[in-house]
């Protein structure tokens, strides 16, 4: 891909749709390079105050938003608020001027990825699907993995501004892989940690120590980014290691089987993490962390 003659040419005006935990990091490394940066003011976002002091501006209303931007980045929660912010009555498609390029950060089911897209590129517009990985401290320090779905060119096109905020780029393939490959991705890292909770649960009710079952494993085939992110909670309690919450990853593994469904894969083991988490929720809430399926499955 060659992009040296395109990132001479980077985007000037970036709109933003969540300013959440993670798009509060996007935010703020796109404020800090020096794009003009406008924000969606809606319930649900972090404090803005530093982002606004530092330049950015805020409107309430996504059709003022689209009108005025040439870059459109959504940072939601999943598929309905992407559907609403941009096919809605009211949504981003009935301003969207032609040559906008929208940009859907969120988690959500490649074939509602390529409904949106169909609609972006009716309206003259082009579209990327750009899912992240990592964390929100990731975000906030601007090193973001994003898994991106769609044309090469329109990619090469936005590498400046992407880069902002991401430190590995990887162009999946055409326009819903980059869902595709993050569904696939949270399946196999939330599955990992759903499988330590249980495994902690029991090791706990078989009279082995948490520091114990942590050693045993880091040094023999249980190591991994996984093990480390559990390894906190299960020797101090915290769960800040990883922010994730009961609600939206038992919302990921549902995109993930029905995605599976669809192609007729085997899910079986997406199906089991799914009741676990389920589990957790109807133990808790849906507002407590992954991490806190170590105490739902001790009960």
């Amino acid at each position: 891909m060659n992009t040296n003659a395109q990132e001479a040419q980077a985007p000037s005006r970036v709109g933003l749709v969540g300013v959440g935990l993670m798009g509060s990091g996007i935010a703020q490394n796109i404020v800090k390079h020096g794009h003009k940066l406008t924000i969606l003011d809606h319930p649900g976002n972090q404090p803005v105050d530093a982002l606004l002091a530092a330049g950015a501006t805020a409107v309430s209303d996504v059709t003022a938003l689209a009108s005025e931007v040439d870059v459109l980045i959504l940072c939601v929660t999943g598929t309905p608020q992407v559907e609403a912010v941009m096919l809605g009555d009211k949504g981003a498609l009935t301003s969207l001027r032609p040559g906008t390029v929208v940009i859907d950060c969120s988690t959500a089911v490649p074939d509602s990825t390529t409904k949106v897209a169909q609609a972006v590129l009716a309206k003259g517009g082009r579209f990327l699907d750009a899912p992240m990985t990592r964390t929100a401290k990731e975000a906030a320090e601007g090193r973001l993995n994003l898994l991106v779905g769609g044309d090469a060119e329109v990619l090469a096109s936005c590498l400046p501004l992407l880069r902002c905020f991401a430190e590995n780029i990887t162009h999946v393939g055409g326009i819903g892989a980059g869902h595709a490959m993050k569904l696939l991705h949270n399946f196999v890292s939330l599955g990992t940690v759903a499988l330590l909770c249980e495994a902690a649960a029991c090791a706990e009710r078989a009279g082995v120590a948490p520091d114990v079952f942590v050693d045993v494993l880091a040094k023999g085939g249980g190591n991994g980014v996984a093990l480390e992110r559990v390894k906190p909670k299960l020797l101090t309690g915290s769960t800040d290691s990883l922010k994730f919450s009961m609600a939206n990853a038992k919302k990921d593994l549902g995109y993930y089987n029905d995605m599976a469904q669809q192609s007729s894969a085997s899910h079986g083991i997406a199906q089991a993490v799914e009741k676990l988490l389920t589990h957790g929720i109807d133990t808790f809430g849906p507002d407590r962390m992954v991490l806190d399926l170590v105490e739902a499955l001790k009960k």
